[in-house]
C-alpha cells in the first residue's frame, strides 16, 4: 500500500521517506527506531547537574524572575532562571520562540525538559519543553521513539504515521513464520507483537522482548541462506576426487619437510584430504596467524593435486607476495619433480608465452600468480585446486571466475591471516567449512611488544641500534591517513629523513619502499633488504611488506593509533620469523582516543590474533574486519549487530541447523 494512503502524507513528505527507502506502508514499518526518549522522574537541579550533565533532563520548577528578551542577527533569545523544591537556580534558555513569553510568568510551576549545557562556567537548560505536572504524569516512564531522518522530516511526523498504520493496517504485519517449538525453545515474541513493541514500548522488558524477537528473525534468515548454499554445495556430486597420496606428496613429507609440522597443520591437512574423496567440491576457509604455516598446508594440499593428475593454483593479492611464494615453494620442492611457475602482470612476453604453453599442456604442475591468473588466456589442462590466499583483498567475482577455469569447480582453499571472530565467520563465511591454524611452528618466541609515545623517540633510536650492532634488521612502517586516499608522502619522507640522520651512512644504509615506486625499484628495496644491504626498511603499509626476513627483528609501526587492531596485528607478525626475540614497538602521538589507547593497549597485552579480532569487532563494527565490504557476502542488518549480538547469532545458527 502506498504510504500516501496514509493521513498526512502528501507528495512532499513521501518525497523525503523515499530517502529513507521508505515507499510502502509495510516500509514504514520496518523503519525501526534509532533510540527511544525516555520521560524519566523529575529531578532537582543540584542531581541534574552533578549526574546528567550534558544530557536530555526533567526538573520540575517555578519561575524565580521576569522573562528577559533580546535580539541576535539570527536569532531571538527568551531567557529566565527557574527554582526547585530546594532553592536551587538554573537559568533556561529558548530560541525563536517569543510566543512563550506569556506563560513563563514568575511563580508559573512546571516540569522543564531539555538538554543541560554549560556555558561560560554556568550549566544552562537549552530549549526546554513545558508540561504541567498532570501532563507529564501521563508521559513519565513512556518511551518515545526516535526514527532515523532526513532534512526536512520531523521526528513527529514519522511517529505519528507509524502509530497511524500499526493502528489501522493490519496488512503492513506479517503473519507469523517462525514455527511454534523454534518460538517456544528459543523464547521468542510473536512477530506482531514485536514489531508493535519495537515502535511503541511500555517498558525496558517490552523493548528488550522485541529487539531480541527482531534481531534473532532477520539473523535466522541469514544463516539459513547460507546453510542452503551449503547443503546445495554438498549435496551435489560434481567434485573431483583425490584418493592417491602419491611420489609427490610422499616425497617431499619424507625429505624435504623444512620442520615437523605442528599438531594444527596436521589436522587441517587432514582435513582437506578427507574434502578431496568426498565426491564434493570442497570449499574450505584457512585462518591462521602470520608465520602459523599457512603456506606449507597450502603446498601439501597442491602435491595432493599433482599426485592425483590435477593441476593446482595458488592466487595473492601482490606481485612481490607472489614472487616471495615461487621462491619458497621451489626450493621446498626441489627435487620432488614438481614443475612451478610464477605468472604476474609483469612477467615478460616470451616467458609468459612459455608458461601458457605448458600449463595448457599439463607438463605445469603449480602456477603461482596475482589477477593475472583469471585472464582469459590462462587455460589449464586440468585444474583440480585452487588456492587463494589473503582471499579479502579479491573481489567475489575475481575469485569466482577461477572456477571456470575446469569443466567442474575445481576445490577451493582460501586463505587469511586476519583472525575472523567466530559470529563474523559463522555469518560470512558460514557456507565455508572452517580450519584454524592456532599453533606456531617450533621455536618461534612470542614477539614482544611495547607502546612509545613520540617524547620517548631517543629511547627508540638506542634500542634500534643496539638491535642492528647484533646484526638485526628493521622495518619502520608509516601508516595513510584513509586507504582510499593519497599516500602521506610528507610522513614517509620525513621519517626517512629523520631515521637517514640517525643512522647515517656509511655505518648503515637504509631502503625506502612505498607502492607508487615503479616496479623494479620496489623490487630492488625489498631485494636489499631480504638480502641484509640493508639494515633499515622505511615504507608505508599498503604494500604487502611480508617478505620472510627472518633477520628482521623489530617492526616499528608510527602513527600506530591511526591502524585498526587488524593491522597492527598483521604488521607485527612481520617479525618473529627467525629463532631470536623479536619485538613490536607502536609509537604515538601523546594524546589518544579512548579508543585508540584501547587498540594499543590490547596489543601491548596479547599476541592472540582470535581475541584482537573479537575486541577489533566490538570497537569498529563488522564492516572493516577482514575486508568484508569486499568480499561480497556482506549482509545489511535493519537491527541486529554482528558486533554485540554475539550470542543472538549463535541461537539463530543453532535454529537454522536444527531446521
Amino acid at each position: 500500500m502506498n504510504i500516501q494512503q496514509l493521513k498526512g502524507i502528501g507528495e512532499k513528505t513521501a518525497a523525503l521517506l523515499s530517502r529513507l527507502s521508505v515507499y510502502t506502508v509495510k516500509d514504514l514499518v520496518g523503519l525501526y527506531p534509532r533510540a527511544y526518549d525516555v520521560y524519566e522522574k523529575p529531578v532537582f537541579v543540584q542531581e541534574a547537574v552533578e549526574e546528567h550533565a550534558s544530557e536530555i533532563v526533567s526538573i520540575e520548577a517555578v519561575v524565580a524572575r521576569n522573562v528577559e528578551q533580546y535580539s541576535t542577527p539570527r536569532m531571538k533569545v527568551l531567557s529566565t532562571v527557574v527554582r526547585d523544591e530546594q532553592g536551587t537556580s538554573l537559568k533556561c534558555t529558548w530560541f525563536n520562540m517569543p510566543f512563550l513569553r506569556s506563560s513563563l510568568k514568575p511563580g508559573a510551576h512546571y516540569v522543564f525538559r531539555g538538554q543541560l549545557a554549560k556555558k561560560k562556567g554556568s550549566f544552562v537548560l537549552e530549549q526546554p519543553q513545558m508540561y504541567t505536572m498532570a501532563a507529564y504524569a501521563q508521559l513519565q516512564g513512556r518511551m518515545q521513539p526516535i526514527y532515523p531522518l532526513t532534512k526536512g522530516l520531523s521526528n513527529k511526523t514519522v511517529a505519528k504515521a507509524v502509530k497511524q498504520a500499526l493502528e489501522k493496517y493490519d496488512t503492513c504485519l506479517e503473519k507469523e513464520y517462525i514455527p511454534v517449538d523454534i518460538r517456544s525453545a528459543y523464547q521468542l515474541a510473536e512477530h506482531n507483537f514485536a514489531v508493535q513493541r519495537i515502535h511503541f514500548p511500555q517498558s525496558q522488558e517490552l523493548l528488550r522482548q522485541a529487539e531480541y524477537r527482531l534481531k534473532f528473525e532477520e539473523l535466522l534468515g541469514i544463516q539459513l541462506a547460507i546453510l542452503s548454499r551449503r547443503v546445495t554445495r554438498t549435496t551435489a556430486a560434481d567434485g573431483f576426487f583425490f584418493p592417491r597420496v602419491g611420489e609427490f606428496f610422499n616425497g617431499f613429507y619424507r625429505t624435504k619437510l623444512p620442520f615437523e609440522l605442528t599438531g594444527a597443520q596436521k589436522r587441517v591437512v587432514k582435513e582437506i584430504r578427507a574434502d578431496t574423496v568426498t565426491g564434493h567440491q570442497m570449499n574450505r576457509l584457512l585462518q591462521g596467524d602470520v608465520g602459523s604455516g599457512k603456506t606449507l598446508v597450502a603446498l601439501m594440499a597442491m602435491l595432493l593435486a599433482a599426485d592425483n593428475g590435477f593441476q593446482a593454483c595458488m592466487m595473492v593479492p601482490t606481485e612481490i607476495l607472489a614472487r616471495q611464494h615461487f621462491v619458497s615453494i621451489t626450493k621446498m620442492v626441489e627435487g620432488v619433480g614438481v614443475r612451478v611457475a610464477v605468472l604476474t602482470g609483469s612477467t615478460k612476453k616470451r616467458e609468459r608465452d612459455g608458461i601458457l604453453e605448458e600449463l595448457a599442456s599439463g607438463g605445469l604442475h603449480i602456477l603461482i600468480g596475482t589477477h593475472a591468473l583469471i585472464e582469459e588466456r590462462v587455460k589449464f589442462d586440468n585444474l583440480g585446486l585452487v588456492v587463494i590466499d589473503e582471499q579479502h583483498r579479491f573481489g567475489v567475482e575475481q575469485r569466482a571466475r577461477m572456477w571456470t577455469k575446469n569443466s567442474r569447480p575445481p576445490h577451493v582453499l582460501v586463505m587469511t591471516a586476519t583472525p575472523i571472530p567466530r559470529t563474523l565467520a559463522m555469518t560470512l563465511y558460514g557456507d565455508l567449512d572452517v580450519s584454524v591454524i592456532d599453533e606456531l611452528p617450533p621455536g618461534r618466541k612470542p614477539i614482544l611488544t611495547r607502546h612509545l609515545y613520540d617524547s620517548q623517540r631517543m629511547k627508540l633510536f638506542g634500542f634500534l641500534r643496539s638491535e642492528i650492532a647484533r646484526g638485526r634488521q628493521v622495518y619502520v612502517v608509516y601508516p595513510l591517513i584513509k586507504e582510499s586516499e593519497k599516500m602521506d608522502y610528507k610522513d614517509l619522507y620525513d621519517g626517512f629523513e629523520t631515521m637517514s640522520r640517525e643512522f647515517p651512512l656509511p655505518q648503515y644504509r637504509l631502503s625506502v619502499v612505498h607502492g607508487k615506486l615503479p616496479a623494479e625499484e620496489k623490487e630492488e628495496g625489498m631485494r636489499a633488504f631480504r638480502e641484509g644491504t640493508t639494515q633499515i626498511m622505511v615504507a608505508t603499509s599498503v604494500i604487502e611488506v611480508g617478505v620472510d626476513v627472518p633477520n628482521a627483528t623489530v617492526m616499528v609501526i608510527e602513527s600506530a593509533e591511526r591502524f585498526g587492531l587488524s593491522q597492527l596485528h598483521q604488521l607485527r607478525g612481520r617479525v618473529g620469523r627467525g629463532g631470536e626475540q623479536s619485538y613490536c614497538i607502536l609509537m604515538s602521538g601523546d594524546r589518544l582516543s579512548r579508543e585508540a589507547r584501547a587498540r594499543l593497549d590490547a596489543m601491548v597485552e596479547t599476541n592472540d590474533g582470535f581475541r584482537l579480532s573479537e575486541l577489533d569487532l566490538k570497537l569498529r563494527g563488522a564492516g572493516d574486519i577482514g575486508g568484508t565490504q569486499q568480499s561480497g557476502t556482506a549482509f545489511e542488518l535493519k537491527i541486529a549487530s554482528l558486533a554485540k549480538d554475539a550470542a543472538v547469532v549463535e541461537y539463530a545458527r543453532r535454529a537454522a541447523e536444527e531446521i
